[in-house]
């Protein structure tokens, strides 16, 4: 392992394991927003691309009566003979997917679980959990809940069902939060009142820009503030997160066949 680089192994329970590889920035819905305006939204692209997604192996059918015992929720598989990837465990209309990876991260760091992010789902929402990967010899589940009864639930097979985030344990704890008064720091008052001012003046002209004229502030997306035009220099536009890749028998490192993403070369992040 490189040094500086932080180990995420993660060890392959069955040998048809469910599909893992970098979360995409692009999301369906952003792209059909007018003009693809949702695209230009930095904060939503970079929160897209933040982690690891597992995929779906099944495509499915879910619909809950509203009761709270498994029975209650009835999940039917689009093809007969397959393994399926989810099932009522917990009832209560919570469809769930036991995970099928033993994660491994360095010590003292968790693993935040999650649905993908800015993916909404109609009568579905995904619960979210933090696990202790570091130590832990437990695989975890992820779970669904659904919110509306009586309605019929689809995931496709492909279809991101799972987000993974490290976290280092502690570190929110870390944080003193602080509640003040703008006023009472007269630099970032000025800097919030030029932006503000620059935010009012470019939306009073926006219904008379032509065809050709940009019809977006780009200050934020270039990482610089109203008043420079110098970016930040730790500013990101997109995240280059490394693929899971699998040692083949020499030592060397090769592509999982569970992996549908680009390859990209790494030595860090591998599933056994």
């Amino acid at each position: 392992m490189s040094s500086g680089h932080l180990a995420l192994t993660a060890y392959s329970l069955r040998s048809q394991a469910m599909p893992i590889g970098v979360a995409s920035p692009n999301r369906e819905w952003m792209s059909a927003t007018d003009h693809r305006f949702a695209n230009r939204c930095l904060p939503l692209l970079l929160a897209n691309q933040s982690g690891w997604v597992i995929h779906n192996s099944v495509s499915f059918q879910a619909n809950w009566t509203g009761g709270a015992d498994k029975k209650s929720l009835v999940i039917t598989y689009d093809k007969s003979g397959l393994a399926p990837s989810a099932s009522s465990h917990f009832g209560s209309g919570v469809i769930t997917w036991d995970i099928p990876y033993l994660f491994r991260t360095p010590s003292g760091y968790n693993l935040l679980v999650r649905g993908p992010a800015n993916c909404p789902k109609d009568g579905v929402c995904a619960l979210e959990g933090v696990v202790e990967t570091d130590w832990t010899a437990a695989t975890f589940t992820m779970n669904w809940k659904i919110t509306r009864p009586f309605m019929d639930v689809s995931f496709e097979e492909g279809e991101p069902i799972c987000m993974i985030v490290p976290q280092r344990r502690g570190e929110l704890e870390e944080f003193q939060p602080e509640l003040r008064s703008l006023k009472s720091n007269p630099e970032e008052m000025r800097r919030c009142k030029a932006f503000a001012d620059s935010r009012r003046a470019f939306l009073e002209q926006l219904p008379y820009l032509g065809p050709s004229d940009a019809k977006w502030q780009k200050n934020y997306f270039r990482g610089c503030d109203v008043e420079s035009d110098t970016p930040s220099p730790d500013h990101q536009t997109r995240l280059h997160l490394r693929e899971f890749e699998m040692p083949d028998r020499d030592g060397h490192e090769c592509q999982p066949e569970c992996s549908r993403q680009t390859t990209k070369t790494s030595s860090h992040l591998v599933v056994q």
